[in-house]
């Protein structure tokens, strides 16, 4: 099960911000740009949480590759090897959407649905296979689950399905989260993050990347959390901004900028009080059980072709 959270734009948020000032001279006042940074400021300090989980697969070429222009934090790589190329989702495989361990029910006809909506890098798994093997005098039955492999969109409606994998050592930094498998990793391929790029020893290769992307949406426009009770920590550091330049430009709106002061630090706490409340434990802990499984997710991938293991 994973944790869904609701966004907005910042144009959404701006727009909300400026209706309460509708009574007010604001023109030249506001300062989109400036606005945004306050926005930014407000999302890092709700925390890594309210960040989407992302992957994609990295083109290697000449021991570098690009990462994705909304990449914040790494959650855990591994490299991909040789893949075959169709025009549709490899037959009999189902998206593993929650990095969850996938137990089919053998009742359930709907687990082997070819997925549809891969629209850029899904992880999937492969339907039960069954098959017979020697048993004492006779035989007997044995279904198997557990193969993933890694699907690639890469458009025209070509699917790249990449048929085994390879460990990875990432060499730890600031947009490596602590708890990322590949900081220990023992292997001979090896990689760091450095100014939005992927730096490898190998010169060419595909690298499948799960991460924690930027408040941004897929045109680069900012994100802010849409929540009741963070809303209004968003809406009153704005106007607290917005007021101060009032101010500087000689406006005679002093208590309202302290009256909206009081209430950015009630709606602040409330924010990061709402994140740490029993009522939201529920939430904390599936998202740390989703993190667990993400790396369970890793290791299955070796899991499925032991002679790659490390």
């Amino acid at each position: 099960m994973a944790v869904s959270h609701k966004y907005r734009t910042f144009d959404q948020l701006l727009e909300d911000v400026t209706v309460d000032f509708r009574t007010h001279a604001v023109e030249g006042m506001i300062e989109p740009q400036q606005l945004i940074k306050v926005a930014t400021r407000v999302n890092y300090d709700l925390g890594l949480r309210i960040h989407r989980t992302k992957d994609t697969v990295i083109d290697i070429e000449h021991n570098k590759g690009k990462l994705p222009t909304d990449f914040a934090y790494l959650n855990y790589a591994f490299m991909c090897g040789t893949y075959t190329v169709s025009n549709k989702m490899p037959a009999g495989t189902t998206v593993d959407t929650t990095y969850t361990k996938y137990v089919p029910d053998p009742g359930d006809p709907k687990q082997c649905v070819t997925p549809t909506d891969c629209k850029d890098v899904c992880v999937v798994q492969t339907c039960p296979k069954t098959t017979t093997v020697p048993a004492g005098r006779g035989t007997k039955e044995v279904t198997t689950y557990d193969e993933h492999i890694v699907v690639q969109f890469v458009g025209a409606d070509q699917y790249r399905t990449y048929s085994n994998y390879m460990p990875l050592r990432i060499s730890q930094s600031n947009t490596v989260n602590c708890d990322c498998p590949n900081v220990n990793m023992q292997a001979d391929n090896i990689a760091e993050i450095k100014d939005g790029f992927l730096l490898t020893n190998f010169t060419t290769g595909h690298v499948y990347i799960n991460y924690q992307g930027a408040m941004e949406d897929n045109e680069g426009n900012l994100l802010v959390l849409d929540h009741p009770y963070c809303n209004e920590y968003y809406e009153y550091a704005l106007k607290e901004r917005i007021l101060e330049n009032m101010v500087f430009a000689g406006e005679n709106v002093v208590n309202q900028l302290q009256y909206v002061k009081g209430q950015l630090r009630a709606s602040r706490n409330n924010a990061l009080g709402f994140i740490n409340t029993p009522g939201f434990e529920e939430m904390r802990k599936i998202w740390e059980v989703n993190r667990k499984a993400q790396y369970n997710n890793y290791y299955n991938m070796f899991k499925s072709h032991p002679t790659l293991g490390y």
